[in-house]
């Protein structure tokens, strides 16, 4: 099953941070995305720009509205994700208290909803994109 790990925490600020400080943050970071990839669970993933770079979109009664930042306020900021193939919960839940973040921040696991082959099928139909 494959899990959208989001890992929220704090809003960092790196301007602040020696060297020193900034590599020792990236080695773990490092460290434990090349374990997950190690573990064969990997699907991908990413780390976010500040959340000061957000733009949330609506649509109501057929307007368009868009705001600048994040959908909501509050303490803890949405800073990355991975894509995680595990064969249940359980795993995903070890892997998630391994991350980095979980220590400050939390992590949120999110089923990802599997439609089949057939809805991926009339997607790439409807895309004109069969056969590619």
């Amino acid at each position: 099953m494959r899990y959208l790990m989001l890992i929220y925490g704090p809003q960092w600020d790196p301007s602040g941070a020696s060297a020193e400080q900034m590599q020792a943050v990236m080695d773990e970071w490092t460290d434990f995305t090349a374990d997950v990839l190690k573990r064969g669970v990997s699907d991908g993933g990413e780390a976010l720009e500040p959340v000061a770079t957000a733009t949330t979109v609506r649509v109501r009664n057929g307007e368009r509205l868009t705001t600048d930042g994040p959908f909501a306020e509050t303490n803890e900021v949405l800073g990355g994700y991975y894509l995680l193939n595990c064969d249940n919960l359980d795993k995903a839940i070890e892997i998630a208290a391994q991350c980095p973040g979980a220590r400050d921040g939390s992590i949120e696991l999110r089923p990802i909803t599997e439609f089949g082959d057939d809805y991926q099928k009339e997607v790439m139909e409807r895309a004109g994109l069969a056969g590619s």
